[in-house]
């Protein structure tokens, strides 16, 4: 794509292409980054532009004795809950810029830059949403028999590991995930990294993905007070929606505005698959 030499040029149809372009990237690196988007419920059927989408979560069926659907004229029935997710959070990062603001950085440099904060700012507020709607929907464990980080790392785990309802029989633990503030995340990571004699755990790097099987995550954006999230992956669904602004001058002024809106909704699909600490 061509550079962006003057403010009047976003307003042509190249200058819309380099806007599309550089906000189709801040998306997919919000969809690449974001631990919310790794855990995220991805099985949702509807039409989003009508304002919702809705997740389905299907009851357990145990088998029967051959020949009873024949008998019986019909197969087991499938119980089914929905989950209705409306997309009833509409937002914008819409940017005024003067001609005088891009003499530092240039226009293309300029939208980079504003661009770049706005993954920032998306990035912020899709993680907030979606581990408060974790904790406002999960359950609280109030207490630990276990003393040691990664005993009671272990003990919630188990917790979700071992849950056995109509929809659940147990759940694989590829399938369970911990997000721990940074203040649990580095306790557990020293107790890993002075009581584990494993070659298997480099104590260099910033992150050790997984233990015993689950993978685990560090983030500043779990609620006020909250040490840590244990959930199976799928028990919060989100819907965003995004549309570009359509690039302009402001009238009678040598102002012009770009950006990008986006609306979300957010719902805890398996509220019973979901733990928090606080």
């Amino acid at each position: 794509m061509a550079r962006i030499e003057s403010l009047s040029q976003i307003l042509t149809p190249s200058g819309k292409d380099y806007l599309a372009e550089v906000y189709g990237k801040v998306i997919g690196n919000i969809q690449k980054q974001a631990i919310s988007e790794r855990l995220k419920n991805t099985e949702l059927s509807g039409v989003p532009s009508s304002g919702s989408v809705e997740a389905k979560r299907f009851t357990n069926t145990a088998s029967q004795a051959y020949g009873t659907a024949r008998s019986g004229g019909a197969g087991q029935k499938n119980t089914v809950k929905p989950v209705t997710i409306s997309i009833d959070q509409d937002r914008e990062l819409i940017h005024e810029v003067e001609y005088k603001d891009v003499m530092l950085y240039g226009v293309d440099g300029l939208i980079q830059k504003k661009a770049s904060q706005d993954q920032g700012s998306m990035t912020r507020e899709l993680e907030r949403a979606f581990f408060a709607e974790a904790v406002k929907e999960g359950t609280k464990k109030e207490t630990f028999t276990s003393t040691t980080a990664l005993d009671k790392f272990e003990e919630l785990v188990q917790t979700i590991e071992t849950t056995s309802n109509d929809f659940v029989d147990g759940v694989p633990r590829d399938m369970i995930a911990v997000v721990m503030n940074p203040s649990e995340y580095g306790l557990l990571r020293n107790y890993i990294d002075v009581n584990t004699n494993n070659a298997n755990v480099d104590t260099n790097v910033e992150s050790f993905v997984s233990i015993h099987g689950v993978e685990v995550y560090s983030s500043v954006y779990l609620p006020t007070n909250t040490k840590m999230i244990a959930m199976c992956k799928g028990s919060v669904a989100r819907m965003v929606l995004t549309n570009l602004d359509e690039p302009a001058k402001f009238p009678a002024s040598n102002a012009y505005h770009f950006g990008i809106f986006y609306s979300y909704g957010t719902k805890a699909v398996m509220p019973d698959l979901i733990y928090h600490v606080t």
